[in-house]
């Protein structure tokens, strides 16, 4: 094995890559005030976003699922990678060379997490089909490439690339690169032959690399040039340990920068059509990779598009059979975006590659802005089903059509889309549709079955925003946040761990029995093993969250670390006022626990024994008269 990276190189990574630039490239982050950044979060299904970031204390958290921590920890949890993992793959992003305690400054091959070394295989695989596709051999690519309107120049942007038509070029190329014929495997660039050698996955082909919303490539499309080529028209990688086609979009690390500032994705069929909008000028389009536009595709595009209110999905089908078929299966899905859904159909079922290549860039972009809400189409495919001659076919259209109608929430929108309903049908009494529209949404509602809005203009109903902070009963009985006491605690930790300076060095003076909710004693005394705010140097955060005992109060460390704090400005004088509640609830708990003793001691019991519990009292008393008098003067 290669050994431990050294702790140094260990924070060097931590330090090299920022926080928000890493989760920017899985999600949208907007402004949330304090200097913090928000979001959907990547790891629960939320419409308001919970998910924080602080970039200047290196942490994320989210206040819905609880998920935290720093970098390393995003990058752990997002693309499942261990520990060695996740800092060999930001330290390659940095350009840091890490030092392992056990086997001098490389980590050579065999300690490699097997994810990195899959990656590491997909880009010298990407690396070598480019360079490929500039050789004699790869003729054919670059005339099948012309042919649809693309040069060297959109070539190279795409990194597409040709796979020699030998039996394993590809796979000696990686073995003289120091890959496992093992690693060839898992990775799908590679399979097993007859002969038990392995042998390239895909020969003779048009190489498209698949990368995912990092910017990874992850797995290759294929697309067969040659007649007696066998195989189907497009293969793809199979799925791996770091391919999952249900859970990447072709396009997506080129798109993603468009998508979050414009509020608008545009859903095509495939590589060529992503390649034909973008040099359009459409530069928000994407594909799947050989499987139907699905659940896990619209979580991805949801963080990017972060439920904005004009927020957009375009989706561009052939107008055959199997696209209105693939539009159809895109409306099931509408509801759960919270965006506008749209279609638009090509003249003469062309795709959005052959409409460039006859009629030019102008006639792509033209295609998208000359979409129709999906809820219409849906619509019009529904009622196209009957025959509208006779009084029958009308009203079994209605009974078929109406629900549709009745399942948008918002009833200005749902008005609206009846009265376009009623004008399909050919109804001249249109008020009748209104009306049959609202008593089916009406039953829904009163059977608590009213579908979530969305279709046609309406949208998922917004959760509220979560309140600061937001899992106020997380940690059972003992964290009331409704309580003043634990309010202060919360907010006097929030400072010690973003602020050490102002509350220091009074803080560290503080007992763990002055914070009453078991979770803030447990993060005070974290800070006290971590050795005190006075010591909050910049990896002060780093070794508090190490210091934790478990995971739970690790959490809360990274939650008071990440949330903002309750002042418009955080200063020595708010410090005080904390510092100062929280020290004078412990000390008026301290004086009714000593009057109580006092009222249970025995009249027989030595006068010493009275004098000392008076003199405590008068003590305390006195101390909290100076804290109320002297507020933090009086510390």
């Amino acid at each position: 094995m290669a050994g431990r990276i050294n702790d140094d190189d260990v924070k060097a990574v931590r330090d090299a890559v920022p926080i928000d630039a890493v989760v920017s490239e899985y999600l949208q982050l907007r402004n949330a005030g304090g200097g913090n950044l928000k979001g959907l979060c990547p790891f629960h299904d939320e419409k308001s976003p919970s998910f924080q970031v602080s970039p200047s204390k290196g942490f994320y958290h989210c206040f819905g699922c609880q998920a935290g921590g720093d970098t390393l920890d995003f990058i752990m949890k997002i693309d499942h990678l261990s520990f060695s993992e996740a800092v060999e793959r930001l330290a390659g992003q940095a350009g840091i060379t890490l030092r392992y305690e056990e086997g001098g400054y490389t980590a050579g091959t065999s300690g490699r997490g097997e994810r990195i070394r899959l990656v590491e295989a997909h880009k010298a695989a990407a690396l070598f089909y480019a360079e490929q596709l500039g050789g004699a051999e790869a003729e054919i690519a670059r005339r099948f490439l012309a042919e649809r309107g693309f040069d060297q120049a959109a070539a190279e942007h795409f990194g597409v690339g040709y796979s020699p038509a030998g039996w394993d070029h590809l796979t000696r190329f990686l073995r003289g690169k120091g890959f496992s014929d093992k690693e060839l495997i898992l990775s799908g660039l590679a399979q097993d032959s007859r002969s038990g050698k392995p042998i390239d996955r895909f020969r003779g082909r048009l190489m498209w690399p698949i990368r995912d919303i990092s910017g990874e490539v992850v797995g290759f499309g294929a697309r067969k040039l040659r007649d007696d080529d066998n195989g189907p028209k497009y293969l793809n990688t199979p799925e791996t340990a770091i391919y999952k086609k249900s859970q990447v979009l072709y396009g997506i690390d080129l798109a993603k920068k468009e998508i979050a500032k414009t509020s608008r994705a545009v859903v095509v069929e495939g590589y060529t059509d992503v390649m034909a909008c973008h040099l359009a000028g459409v530069t928000t389009a994407i594909a799947t990779c050989g499987t139907a536009f699905g659940g896990d595709h619209i979580k991805i595009l949801r963080r990017l598009l972060m439920d904005n209110a004009t927020a957009e999905v375009i989706f561009t089908f052939d107008g055959d059979a199997a696209g209105q078929k693939a539009a159809l299966r895109a409306f099931e899905d509408d509801q759960k975006f919270a965006a506008e859904t749209s279609i638009t159909i090509a003249p003469g079922g062309m795709d959005p590659c052959d409409l460039r290549l006859a009629q030019g860039d102008a006639a792509v972009s033209g295609l998208v802005d000359a979409r129709t809400p999906l809820f219409e189409f849906a619509l019009r495919h529904i009622v196209a089903r009957h025959n509208l001659e006779n009084p029958a076919g009308r009203a079994a259209a209605l009974a078929e059509a109406a629900p549709v109608v009745a399942s948008i929430k918002d009833l200005s929108i749902q008005h609206e889309s009846a009265v376009q309903l009623a004008g399909m049908l050919g109804i001249l009494d249109e008020q009748f549709v209104v009306k049959r529209v609202a008593q089916l949404a009406r039953w829904a509602r009163e059977r608590g079955n009213q579908p979530q809005q969305g279709r046609g203009g309406g949208r998922p109903p917004q959760e509220a925003p979560p309140a600061q902070p937001p899992a106020a009963d997380r940690g059972g009985p003992a964290l009331n946040l409704r309580s003043p006491a634990h309010r202060t605690e919360r907010e006097l930790l929030k400072l010690a761990l973003q602020r050490p300076a102002l509350v220091s060095p009074a803080f560290d003076a503080y007992g763990i029995d002055e914070f009453t909710a078991p979770p803030y004693a447990a993060v005070r005394q974290a800070i006290q093993d971590a050795g005190g705010a006075a010591q909050g140097t910049e990896d002060y955060l780093v070794r508090v969250r190490e210091a934790a005992p478990n995971d739970s109060v690790r959490a809360m460390v990274t939650e008071l670390a990440v949330e903002a704090i309750h002042a418009k400005t955080v200063d020595e004088v708010y410090a005080g006022v904390q510092l100062v509640q929280v020290r004078l609830r412990a000390v008026d708990r301290r004086v009714l626990e000593i009057q109580g003793a006092m009222t249970r001691l025995s009249p027989q019991a030595p006068p010493e024994q009275h004098a000392a519990i008076q003199q405590e009292l008068w003590v305390l008393q006195q101390y909290g008269q100076r804290l109320r008098n002297r507020g933090a003067e009086g510390l």
